[in-house]
């Protein structure tokens, strides 16, 4: 027993020294030039090697044969392989993922993992968007590589205002989240402010980038947002969605983080370290 509980330890740091000592930019942007080159012959090659090391199931996928590998990373589903719960008191997941840090916000503070905090004015800048949050509801998803990388709005939403904020792009493991305090409010996100219809409660997604993710893409938006894009930018656009239609994509897999205000509540299925799909009960808004 002894043994093998030093072998953690071990593989741990030799996760992160690989995954995160690393120069970070130079790593997204060899990865975001590779995994675009059109070969389909190296494409396949490439996604032999990573099944070798992941659990990669593309039986879903609407194709099989692909001519990149961000092709596979951005793939479509085939239809109905991610149905909406229907329930029109439910907030759905934007995304598949695993269930990380959850629950009620207190006050202004929330937990990255393991007791480790950090605040909402250090996430999502605003402090307008701030005040709408304390004692409400949050839930960070995970996204690992093999996943399906596309997010959909959680609800029957409109979206007015997208902030933009660079930054560095840690790997969001749960290795790297154990050891970085503050990684969600040190990597480049995305803050996505949606109105949902009729109620106009206030939902915030935000799509978190991480090591090797190249970029994020609102379908929305004219702008590809990446690690060359700099600074903090507001942009305004006025965009609808049904609950369930897709708005945008990881191009390798990363972490979003939702937000709702008080009186909002966790499904009773949401639990950290679950996996959870697309279109699946996340919370309940209120009767």
């Amino acid at each position: 027993m002894r043994a093998a509980s030093a072998k953690t330890p071990l593989r741990e740091d030799i996760s992160f020294l690989l995954s995160n000592r690393i120069p970070h930019q130079l790593a997204n942007r060899f990865l975001g030039w590779f995994s675009q080159i059109e070969a389909p012959l190296l494409a396949r090659v490439s996604i032999a090697i990573w099944r070798l090391f992941a659990d990669l199931d593309l039986s879903e996928s609407q194709t099989q044969r692909f001519t990149s590998l961000h092709a596979c990373f951005t793939r479509a589903l085939k239809p109905g392989a991610r149905p909406v719960d229907p329930d029109p008191h439910i907030l759905t997941s934007p995304c598949d993922g695993i269930i990380g840090a959850c629950g009620r916000i207190d006050r202004n503070e929330l937990i990255q993992a393991k007791g480790s905090p950090y605040t909402l004015q250090d996430l999502l800048i605003d402090p307008q968007l701030v005040e709408l949050y304390p004692d409400g509801q949050y839930v960070t998803l995970r996204l690992t590589p093999s996943m399906y990388h596309r997010f959909h709005a959680p609800y029957d939403c409109t979206v007015d205002k997208v902030t933009y904020i660079s930054g560095d792009s840690w790997n969001v493991n749960p290795i790297a989240l154990d050891r970085i305090a503050k990684l969600f409010c040190k990597n480049e996100r995305a803050v996505i402010r949606t109105t949902l219809r009729p109620s106009d409660i206030v939902i915030t997604l935000v799509p978190v980038a991480a090591i090797l993710v190249a970029s994020i893409r609102l379908h929305f938006l004219d702008v590809l947002l990446n690690m060359q894009y700099r600074g903090e930018a507001e942009i305004p656009c006025r965009a609808s969605f049904s609950k369930g239609q897709e708005m945008g994509w990881f191009q390798h897999g990363s972490t979003i983080i939702v937000f709702a205000p008080k009186g909002v509540t966790l499904c009773g299925s949401v639990q950290q370290g679950a996996v959870i799909r697309m279109g699946r009960p996340l919370m309940r808004l209120p009767s």
